[in-house]
């Protein structure tokens, strides 16, 4: 009964946001509550070997994610605070930071400014992280002359691009850096280039046909379109906290969700056999890939399987909203909507994967 109940749960954090107008203006609430009531209903469930519902860890951990990613000079650096930070720093420079990327534009034109923040933001975000890619992102696009379709469209393709690049090294998201630690040890020995080696041949060419599906969509923007020209700025510090706060809010509803739906997980989705499992982690589109990899990746899986599985979750991953965290930043900054991401976002994430498909499945490269 209570797998069922998750199951409701399930949809409607898949369905809600797209049917319902209030919970799409109050997404972040909305996943907390529906994270609140999965743990819950995971406590009833017995996983031998598993602990399930509420307990220290999972409160801790949903409370302090969004506040440590990692450390600089022995300081926590999290997603919040470097939303906070840097949307000060913008707060405060925004006009020489847009008049800096309003003349870029004028001289690489937009086409070819939207290519190279595709590729050099796909690129580079398994040095800088995701977050700090996306943050950069949703600047240069804000300060682009462009139609608010046009910066919807370049926001989620250089979302694909960002999400894909993050996996190559553990300092790009937290997949990447739970995958290599599950395979540290017989028989791969993963290390901190491991994922590099092995989904290099498969990111680098998505990321290059991203940044060329940017300029295709670029290209159908009208110039005549009275909506071309950058936006201006007109946030207030007001408004910059809020956005770090709904960040953090949205983060902690991702580690309850993920936690709260491993009985689903862990009864259902790892039993299914990779090609098939490979479709089915489409529900990283919702759902924390993170939490994801960590329940499927492991030791006894084979080379393939691992490939699978993780091409799967990143793919998935910009389809939605709370797929990803250059999602989550990118929407909450521009104002998307989970229609809007979804109207492209969705069958770009279904066809990206029936290709990467036919390459691991029936080509076997």
């Amino acid at each position: 009964m209570c797998i069922r109940d998750s199951l409701v749960i399930f949809l409607a954090v898949l369905l809600g946001p797209f049917k319902i107008h209030v919970i799409e203006e109050n997404l972040e609430p909305f996943l907390l509550v529906c994270g609140i009531a999965a743990m819950t209903l995971s406590g009833f469930v017995e996983l031998p070997g598993e602990e399930t519902g509420w307990r220290m860890e999972i409160i801790e951990e949903s409370l302090t994610s969004p506040l440590h990613v990692g450390d600089i000079f022995g300081i926590p650096i999290g997603i919040f605070q470097i939303v906070l930070v840097v949307g000060l720093i913008i707060y405060k420079w925004h006009d020489p930071i847009h008049k800096a990327i309003r003349k870029l534009t004028d001289i690489l034109s937009v086409k070819v400014l939207g290519f190279l923040l595709i590729v050099v933001l796909g690129l580079s975000s398994s040095v800088m992280s995701a977050i700090l890619a996306a943050i950069i992102l949703v600047e240069v696009v804000n300060a682009m002359p462009l139609p608010r379709k046009s910066k919807i469209d370049l926001t989620i393709i250089a979302c694909f691009s960002i999400g894909l690049g993050a996996a190559l090294t553990p300092l790009g998201e937290p997949l990447s850096t739970i995958a290599i630690s599950k395979l540290a040890g017989e028989p791969y020995h993963a290390d901190f280039m491991f994922l590099f080696n092995m989904l290099g041949k498969y990111i680098f060419p998505g990321i290059f046909a991203f940044g060329l599906l940017g300029v295709f969509f670029l290209g159908k923007a009208d110039p005549k379109d009275a909506g071309m020209k950058a936006a201006d700025y007109n946030e207030t510090v007001k408004d910059v906290i809020m956005r770090a706060v709904k960040v953090y809010v949205f983060i902690a509803a991702l580690v309850l969700l993920g936690e709260g739906f491993k009985p689903l997980i862990l009864e259902y989705f790892i039993q299914i056999p990779s090609g098939i499992l490979y479709w089915v982690n489409m529900v990283s589109a919702i759902l924390d890939n993170a939490t994801l990899c960590a329940a499927e990746i492991g030791p006894a899986l084979s080379e393939i399987q691992i490939r699978s599985i993780l091409m799967g979750l990143l793919l998935s991953g910009g389809m939605l909203i709370p797929g990803n965290i250059p999602n989550i930043i990118s929407a909450g900054k521009l104002g998307i909507t989970s229609k809007e991401w979804a109207r492209l976002g969705f069958p770009l994430g279904v066809i990206s994967m029936a290709i990467y498909f036919v390459v691991i499945f029936v080509l076997g490269i």
